[in-house]
This record gives C-alpha cells, structure tokens and sequence, in this order.
C-alpha cells in the first residue's frame, strides 16, 4: 500500500492565523492539559515552519539585491538627490 502523501504545507498567512486560533483556544482555559500540549506542539510546528520560509525569504532577497547592484541598480536608488 503507498504511503500517505503529507498535506501541503500552509502559508505563513495560514500559518499565522492558525497559530493565532491555538493561542486563543489554550488562553481560555477549559482545554485538557493533553489537548494544550498537543496544540502547543503543533503551534512550535508551525513556528518553525515560518521561521524556515522567512529565512528562505531573505535569501532570495539578497540574491535579488546582490544581481541588482551598478550603475543602475537598487544600490544607488536611495542615494540622496541634490
């Protein structure tokens, strides 16, 4: 039998707002202490998970900088007009 193929992945979009519902379902207190750390664990999950993609995010975005550099590029962009 094949193996289960695992859900995609969220976005951080996605990720954000569900860690958001796991924050205030466990901030009401009328969760099990086993239901709280299940969801505290899925929370970190998706934590990480966003922590992976902006890191992602940021290197690409120093590639794009570091390609953009010269005479035109985005190096001179902020330089002051007189």
């Amino acid at each position: 039998m094949p193996a289960k193929a695992s859900p995609p992945e969220p976005s951080i979009e996605e990720a954000l707002e569900r860690i958001e519902s796991l924050v205030r379902d466990m901030e009401e207190g009328r969760l099990p202490l086993e239901e709280i750390i299940n969801r505290f664990e899925e929370g970190a999950a998706l934590v990480k998970s966003c922590q992976q993609k902006l890191a992602q995010a940021e290197e690409r975005i120093k590639i794009i900088l570091k390609n953009s550099e010269g005479p035109q590029g985005l190096a001179d962009f902020d330089a002051p007009e007189e």
